[in-house]
């Protein structure tokens, strides 16, 4: 083939259909994360109460699981926001939009993990 001569794919596929609007999801859900703001995210998990069950730092309690460190990804916080299972309520996109959420995960991967316990003197008396 030329260097100049282009190739032309047809996609008809339902599957191909199906992957490539959730490539296309991904793609923007990650430029939300990319764009998203850590210090919003720590005001809106205080203000919508997030921090009610599962604490100030995202630790987990009784009422709640632990979101941080190294929270799940955005799509999957996102997912489970809007259709949790258990006690958590939903929150719709009109309580907490797309880009609220996004601010919310870069909060939560903001916090970092706690020191191990090996390096607590206290600890290892």
């Amino acid at each position: 083939m030329l260097p100049d001569q282009r190739l032309s794919v047809v996609i008809s596929s339902p599957d191909v259909s199906k992957i490539l609007l959730v490539a296309a999801l991904v793609l923007i859900l990650g430029t939300l994360a990319f764009a998203a703001n850590a210090d919003n995210g720590k005001r809106l998990f205080v203000k919508d109460g997030c921090y009610q069950c599962h604490g100030y730092q995202g630790q987990g309690g009784a009422a709640g699981a632990r979101l941080a460190p190294r929270p799940i990804v955005l799509a999957a916080l996102t997912a489970y926001v809007r259709h949790p299972t258990g006690q958590m309520p939903p929150y719709t996109s009109k309580v907490l939009s797309d880009a609220d959420l996004a601010d919310i995960h870069a909060y939560l991967s903001s916090i970092p993990a706690p020191p191990p316990a090996k390096s607590i003197p206290l600890l290892n008396q």
